[in-house]
């Protein structure tokens, strides 16, 4: 049991990776529809390119979308709307009219006249409220027939035979004029205007009702596919009625109610799928980035973004398939590359699209527009601290996924006519979506303690805390560091190499030098040397202990570990040759390993850039007379011996990229010491 428990200690960061694989896994399974999936891609417009197809089983053909929109269009323009005719209201309006008449008709009219007046209200009040009125919102046709309902029952009638509040006015005139009673005009309408009311309204929820019931009432098959009919033929054009069988079985068969056996194996085949794929990423991480690897954090951090992609697009989908590109899928790149490398995002990426392409419709087409997009990403983006860059990425990004969708929809459509603008406005919605990978880096460096170019742009700012303590307590190491920080940025520009990162590992490399700062020659202002006090082996050991107090100081103040790697690097596993030397002078044969750094040896080209720089920063004090044959022989002969001693054996830094290097370091010392070329004699 004892032996179980200290293996288990042993191997408790491989436990822990066995648990994150197989709990993404199961939380991608889980994320993913358990329906049957159609075996074979639909190639509209194209041959068919499996064998001839047969039906599986008896299905009914699908109406297109466009013929289910033309049978609802159809039935919007011959359905009938319901009005409601109210007769309360017509008889309080009579009333009205019989009251009005004797406070606006004078007492001294004739008989003859009163009975003509009360004649003419009673016949225009019935032929106003024979039909209704209406205070007309939504004009229709006057042919239009309507259903005006007057309590339970319902009549048939056209749209012109109610009168419109607006056309009132008018048929008073009409009228009065009929009846040659153009002296009362003025007292008539005043009198009519001061008592109709409308009584006819559009009942909406009635309208709605039928018309939901009429749309409930179509049909959205148009025949059916008896089993072992043929579909399509090899070779065969899938376009048109053929197409829309294939579509028909493609839905069929997916929306199929499974069994619990099919259901199960379903699961055991995505399973199996997921399974492959995210081993294939785990196995990348283990061969070409194993110090990630060996981090359970970093790890840890890529398996979660591949999760947070595959719920995005699945809230989405669930939601509305059509809006499956506003999902920012390019933000995972984008995120890993910011904290990471090109490679592995793009890696990550791709196996991330593979594991999408099980659920979208259109697996193809998408799958090839969020690669091509992945790469843009990868081959554009830079200096992501900079918002011009990132905006930059952004609109290149969404131009790629423009040009993709159409050029796909001219190919399967042989036109521009089936363009939808809307997936634009799709794309440049997921490109704004995009630009959130900034505040989502900055939460990522909180939430998992990682570092991206924007903290390292903070962390180049010499007004730090720390680095204004390095400058008070050792002026010599910060203005040396500062050499070895514009050296090592240059050298980085040259070779492609992540100059901001290799900057900032130079600003802070030395720190360890403030506990002990007069040991440094660079920091002895006075002709007293700490050393001379010394034996070789106890100074050296001062001098190696530098790089074990700066990273103590690098932890006590949160540097990120990226910047840790420089302190622990840029010296390798070399020895203080100086005291070494001086040692043998003295004692002859001595252990050379009490004077050796320890290391580890760079591991990237930018902590090989450091070790570089610094070396021949440090010793390029020591020229007397700096001509630009002396300073090339220096260079050389420098890091000549960090190469025969195997200090870049660990990093994938190139013979080119380090002669490049050589090359800037010559140019930058011959600039600082102001020569000139030499002329011959």
């Amino acid at each position: 049991m004892k032996s179980f428990i200290n293996s288990l200690y042993k191997n408790q960061d491989l436990f822990y990776k066995v648990f994150l694989f197989l709990l993404t896994t199961f939380l991608i399974v889980y994320l993913f529809p358990k329906g049957g999936k159609f075996k074979y891609e639909i190639p509209k417009g194209k041959p068919w390119q499996y064998e001839n197809l047969y039906a599986p089983f008896d299905f009914a053909i699908l109406k297109s979308p466009e013929e289910i929109s033309a049978e609802r269009e159809e039935i919007n323009k011959t359905h009938i709307p319901y009005y409601d005719y109210n007769a309360d209201i017509a008889a309080e309006v009579g009333a009205a009219l019989q009251e009005q008449f004797s406070r606006v008709f004078p007492d001294t009219l004739t008989r003859n006249e009163t009975n003509r007046l009360r004649e003419f209200i009673e016949n225009t009040y019935e032929e106003i409220y024979d039909g209704g009125l209406l205070q007309e919102i939504v004009p229709l046709d006057s042919d239009q027939l309507i259903y005006l309902r007057e309590g339970n029952e319902v009549v048939e009638t056209t749209y012109q035979n109610i009168i419109k509040q607006n056309q009132l006015r008018d048929l008073l005139n009409r009228r009065i004029d009929q009846a040659q009673l153009q002296i009362f005009r003025e007292e008539l309408i005043s009198l009519f205007f001061d008592s109709v009311k409308p009584n006819v309204t559009y009942n909406e929820a009635l309208t709605q009702s039928d018309l939901e019931s009429r749309y409930n009432q179509i049909s959205y098959t148009r025949g059916n596919v008896e089993r072992g009919t043929i579909i399509v033929a090899k070779g065969e054009v899938v376009e048109g009625n053929k197409l829309q069988i294939l579509n028909s079985l493609k839905a069929e068969y997916e929306s199929q109610v499974w069994s619990e056996a099919n259901y199960n194996w379903v699961i055991v085949g995505y399973t199996m799928l997921v399974f492959l794929a995210l081993l294939m990423l785990m196995l990348f991480i283990r061969k070409y980035r194993y110090d990630i690897f060996q981090n359970n954090i970093k790890v840890t951090f890529i398996f979660f973004n591949v999760t947070i992609m595959v719920l995005l697009t699945m809230v989405v989908i669930r939601f509305n398939v059509e809006y499956i590109y506003v999902v920012p899928l390019c933000i995972l790149p984008l995120t890993l590359k910011g904290f990471f490398d090109s490679r592995l995002g793009l890696f990550t990426h791709v196996i991330t699209v593979l594991l999408l392409g099980f659920i979208v419709p259109d697996s193809y087409e998408y799958m090839f527009l969020q690669i091509i997009a992945g790469i843009v990403t990868i081959l554009t983006v830079s200096e992501l601290y900079k918002r011009a860059n990132l905006f930059i990425t952004v609109g290149q990004i969404t131009l790629v996924y423009i040009l993709s969708y159409f050029a796909f929809t001219i190919i399967q459509e042989g036109s521009i006519n089936e363009v939808e603008p809307e997936t634009f406005l799709m794309f440049i919605l997921g490109g704004l979506a995009t630009l959130f990978v900034q505040p989502l880096i900055y939460a990522y460096e909180k939430i998992f303690g990682l570092v991206s170019d924007m903290s390292l742009l903070e962390l180049s700012d010499t007004n730090t805390k720390l680095l204004k303590e390095l400058s008070d307590k050792a002026p010599g190491t910060f203005h040396h560091s500062l050499n070895v920080a514009n050296l090592a940025e240059a050298a980085a520009n040259e070779i492609n190499a992540n100059s901001m990162l290799v900057r900032v590992g130079a600003l802070y490399h030395d720190i360890g030098k403030m506990k002990d700062p007069t040991y440094f020659t660079e920091n002895q202002t006075t002709s007293v040397n700490s050393h001379d006090e010394l034996s070789p082996k106890e100074s050296a050991q001062i001098i190696i202990e530098h790089v074990i107090n700066g990273i103590e100081i690098a932890k006590k103040r949160n540097l990120p570990d990226r910047v840790i790697d420089f302190i622990r690097t840029h010296h390798g596993t070399t020895t203080v040759y100086y005291f070494l030397k001086k040692a043998q002078d003295n004692e002859g044969e001595v252990n050379e390993d009490d004077f050796r750094y320890p290391g580890p040896m760079p591991f990237s080209k930018e902590t090989a850039i450091l070790m570089m720089c610094d070396s021949v920063e440090a010793a390029s004090r020591s020229i007397k007379e700096p001509t630009s044959r002396v300073i090339d022989e220096f260079v050389e002969k420098i890091i000549n011996k960090q190469m025969e001693e195997g200090q870049f054996l660990n990093s994938d830094i190139t013979f080119m990229e380090i002669q490049l290097v050589k090359k800037v370091l010559k140019r930058k010392l011959k600039n600082i010491y102001h020569l000139r070329i030499e002329y011959p004699e």
